[in-house]
């Protein structure tokens, strides 16, 4: 093994003082395997991987009055009959805490509260005789770091007392959630390293207008990233769904044109979800396109398949795509759904109450198959639906699903096969 010369080193680096040579080990060895901790709250278990991991440190962003802090209230409310839990506000007063505690039902729970800013104070706290299990942040924009000389909120105050929350945590093993808001765009306000610094980012999603909430993961060093938990924000707090799906469809109405059913993955989970579309005539010289819950620039390519492969006078009609429930779709799986929808309303055809729809759309309008085929098949054939328009080459995991004897199959090789099945499902297109 050739020797590097210490001269060949940067100056300042080679035989300076204060280093120590690193120990360094093998890949083979016993790795320990963290125990974790279940929440009591399923769905939060499931977006963790299975659990928190004892001196994780775990960033939770959201809208403001999304239900993040009603949320970590909970959780902290579900492990305090078992860990000793420690919740700190940077935004409320105790009495603000109290009086949710006491909506939540959570008034008898174990669950210390402070109202502090300043970092040293709160570490000083927290390295105290009786070491806490489970410490909440709300929020890390309201700490405070006396050895930094700019205000709160900024990305330096941000970024050094994130670094000392977490230092302790790591060092004490305790488990700490940190509260981060989001800015306009609804990226996490503060420094993008914050998000390197964590081991866990989840984002709680929804519309305010919606009782739905979204928990997603979008980083997680313990556990799969994707994954979704679903909530229903009511008056006692948030209720965990544990059918999505029919949530999601239990205010669908049948036989309206433009309206179509896609089955989607979330992570691991199998999720049905209405997806909307509606075309009007225009005068304007450049028709309106207006997308909620999916992505602009997909809809504009399969707009422009539909017109150059399947010769639809499209160009001339405002466009309104929408997915019923809050929930944003990030797939390409969801192309046929939009496709179908976009032709139904064109057409005025009302798309089969009970069929479910999914499949990716190339540029040349071939239909390719999509990943997880047959999950969504099960899904949708456990929720009692008999139709299925689905890509000609989807690839079958298994022969003994049984998916043949539930659900009509169609398979779609080209998007001028969904004019074919509007005309023979009694629309006449």
């Amino acid at each position: 093994m050739e020797e590097i010369s210490t001269k060949s080193l940067p100056k300042g680096l080679s035989g300076g003082k204060g280093g120590k040579k690193l120990k360094f080990v093998n890949l083979q060895g016993e790795a320990k395997i963290a125990a974790r901790q279940e929440t009591g709250l399923l769905e939060l278990d499931r977006v963790s991987g299975g659990g928190l991991v004892p001196g994780s440190v775990i960033l939770v962003g959201g809208d403001p009055g999304i239900g993040k802090s009603t949320l970590l209230l909970q959780v902290c409310g579900s492990l305090s009959k078992k860990l000793h839990c420690i919740y700190i506000t940077g935004e409320e007063s105790i009495d603000q805490i109290r009086l949710r505690s006491n909506r939540l039902g959570l008034a008898d729970a174990s669950v210390e509260l402070a109202a502090a800013t300043a970092v040293r104070d709160i570490a000083a706290s927290l390295s105290s005789e009786r070491k806490p299990d489970i410490v909440v942040i709300d929020s890390i924009q309201t700490m405070y770091a006396d050895t930094v000389d700019s205000a709160p909120g900024t990305v330096t105050q941000v970024r050094t007392s994130a670094f000392e929350l977490i230092r302790l945590a790591k060092a004490a093993g305790f488990i700490l959630f940190l509260v981060g808001h989001v800015t306009k765009e609804g990226t996490l306000a503060g420094p993008r390293v914050l998000e390197h610094m964590v081991d866990t980012v989840l984002y709680f999603e929804g519309d305010r207008g919606h009782q739905f909430r979204i928990l997603r993961a979008v980083k997680n060093r313990f556990g799969a990233t994707d994954e979704i938990g679903v909530f229903e924000m009511t008056q006692a707090g948030l209720n965990e769904v544990e059918n999505p799906s029919a949530l999601f469809l239990a205010e669908r109405r049948g036989n309206v044109s433009g309206s179509c059913v896609f089955s989607g993955l979330e992570g691991s989970r199998t999720v049905l979800l209405e997806i909307q579309a509606l075309m009007a005539p225009t005068n304007l010289g450049t028709p309106r396109r207006a997308v909620v819950g999916w992505d602009m620039a997909r809809l504009s390519m399969i707009l422009a398949v539909l017109e150059a492969r399947c010769g639809l006078g499209i160009g001339g009609n405002d466009i309104y795509l929408n997915v019923a429930g809050g929930l944003r779709i990030n797939e390409p799986a969801a192309d046929l759904a939009v496709a179908v929808a976009l032709i139904s309303s064109l057409q005025n055809v009302p798309v089969p109450a009970q069929a479910v729809v999914f499949g990716e759309i190339g540029l040349s309008g071939e239909v390719r198959a999509v990943a997880q085929g047959e999950q969504r098949l099960k899904e949708a054939a456990k929720l009692g639906f008999d139709e299925a328009w689905i890509p000609r080459h989807m690839k079958k995991t298994t022969d003994n699903t049984g998916l043949e004897t539930q659900l009509e199959i169609h398979e779609i090789g080209h998007v001028q096969d969904i004019l074919n099945l509007f005309s023979t499902s009694g629309g006449g297109v």
